[in-house]
């Protein structure tokens, strides 16, 4: 077992096989030991609710309805949000909405225009 690489995602020593896949018991993280873990970590980006990877500038469309604290309406499915900026943390988008000002969204309720 001492052959197996380290984990891509956080460097932990203890993998283990699981099939075709190498396992990380401490962040849960899967990959093919064929891919070179480099290629897998550009690849790995933050993703909309499709899978598409979302970079800085992109336009980017609401798909689920949500109700924001202290306005008097919703944010509609379907209002388009342009040149996002993605920054760490739970809420991974910075943007300005029309009709609400800056907001930070989460990848997972937009999808890609």
């Amino acid at each position: 077992m001492d052959d197996l690489p380290p984990c891509p995602k956080c460097g932990s020593q203890h993998t283990y096989p699981d099939g075709a896949l190498l396992v990380c018991p401490e962040c849960a993280h899967e990959w093919s030991p064929t891919t070179d873990a480099p290629e897998l970590s550009a690849a790995a980006g933050i993703r909309d609710s499709v899978g598409n990877v979302l970079t800085d500038g992109d336009d980017v469309i609401v798909v689920k309805t949500m109700k924001i604290k202290g306005a008097a309406s919703a944010l509609k499915a379907g209002t388009k949000v342009k040149n996002i900026r993605l920054v760490d943390g739970d809420h991974d988008i910075d943007c300005k909405i029309p009709g609400f000002g800056p907001m930070k969204l989460k990848s997972s309720i937009v999808k890609k225009a």
